[in-house]
């Protein structure tokens, strides 16, 4: 089965560097191995994101980007749009699919802005003016993923390859909701 070329912003992370951490001797990986087991593959998979900006009174404008599967996610804040320096095209059957619209990414993330904006001390700002606006480009954005099994049960560990990080709970319950679909 051929695979369609999708664009993905460049990895951070390769394949030799995720496997060396997701079988790290660090607490954390010794702790998912006694929890699940050993680790027993990896893989990259890529996340489609809708890229926004933002421009509120309470703010400078800022870029964002949004999961376009259930806006869940974390989201990525870009200083500019990613060139194509930054851009690879390649063809990838670890995919997930886009599930929300624009206007629900939209809205999403527009919850989620007033949330940053309160926490950061506008909480007496009444009616924040909140302007997004999508803008053109496609973006996928990789993960390494490491899967790891004890007595048939196998659980699924999150590496963000872009910001070279181990990812919680909720990315992983993300990563294993589209594995058992």
């Amino acid at each position: 089965m051929c695979a369609n070329p999708i664009r993905i912003l460049q990895p951070n992370v390769t394949q030799e560097e995720a496997l060396r951490a997701f079988s790290s001797a660090g607490a954390s990986a010794l702790y998912w191995r006694i929890r699940s087991g050993p680790l027993r593959r990896i893989a990259d998979v890529y996340v489609p994101y809708f890229l926004f900006c933002v421009k509120c009174t309470a703010m400078p404008p800022r870029l964002l980007a949004m999961d376009a599967v259930d806006g869940s996610l974390d989201l990525f804040e870009f200083p500019q749009i990613p060139g194509e320096g930054e851009l690879l095209t390649r063809p990838s059957r670890n995919l997930l699919g886009a599930a929300l619209s624009e206007e629900r990414a939209a809205g999403l993330l527009r919850d989620k802005v007033l949330r940053v904006i309160f926490q950061q001390g506008f909480f007496k700002l009444r009616d924040p003016r909140i302007e997004i606006t999508r803008v053109p480009c496609e973006l996928h954005l990789p993960y390494w993923l490491g899967f790891y099994e004890r007595s048939g049960s196998v659980r699924c560990r999150v590496m963000d390859a872009i910001r070279r990080r181990m990812e919680g709970a909720k990315a992983s319950a993300f990563f294993e909701q589209w594995l058992a679909a």
